[in-house]
């Protein structure tokens, strides 16, 4: 699949998603997160991943994220210039099934964001929670896989049957509005990788 293509597809997210893009949050920092927080079961949108780099004079340089049983994901953004991503997966084709992804190469300096972008359809209205292991360039390591309240705490969105009928919450709207840090940052890493051209598709990549 083409990016251009892929970005064609991406229109089909939810109009909240959507409507959440066009705000800059201040919230969100400080943890490795998947946005939008709030999301629609059953439909194709645009998620991202974001892994901040919080030592001292370290680069992050591996990011791994194990994905939630019934988070399908149908296709990848290409990653910013640099890195490299792997896929493991059972199956083939459309009956393919994204069970963990591996980025590698990148150079992420202290103070910023490694950011990774994908096409994924939830199955079901639940509560979803990644695993994320961050390996820094001192061989550090950081997962990403704990309770809300720990040092590290593992990813999670909630995805919902719907986001509208009697109006949208107050918690559902600052969820959406934390969760578009990375689907911003991601937008102007889209415009960088295809201005560079180091972008080539958003197939997936067979372990």
């Amino acid at each position: 699949m083409k990016l251009t293509a892929a970005l064609r597809r991406a229109r089909l997210a939810g109009p909240a998603a959507l409507a959440a893009m066009l705000v800059w949050p201040a919230l969100a920092q400080g943890h490795a997160r998947v946005s939008p927080a709030v999301s629609v079961s059953g439909k194709l949108q645009l998620y991202s991943l974001a892994v901040p780099t919080e030592k001292a004079d370290l680069t992050t340089e591996k990011i791994v994220m194990t994905v939630p049983s019934g988070f399908g994901i149908d296709s990848f953004v290409p990653p910013p210039p640099g890195w490299t991503q792997r896929i493991q997966q059972t199956g083939s084709g459309d009956s393919a099934v994204v069970q963990k992804v591996t980025w590698t190469g990148g150079r992420t300096p202290t103070g910023e964001d490694s950011l990774f972008q994908f096409l994924a359809q939830p199955s079901s209205a639940t509560t979803y929670t990644f695993q994320v292991q961050q390996t820094y360039s001192d061989g550090s390591i950081v997962d990403w896989a704990g309770p809300e309240a720990s040092a590290a705490p593992a990813p999670t969105i909630a995805v919902k049957d719907s986001l509208g009928g009697g109006g949208v919450s107050l918690l559902t709207i600052i969820a959406l509005v934390v969760g578009v840090l990375g689907l911003l940052a991601g937008g102007f890493a889209l415009l960088s990788g295809t201005r560079s051209g180091e972008g080539s598709d958003t197939r997936r990549l067979v372990a």
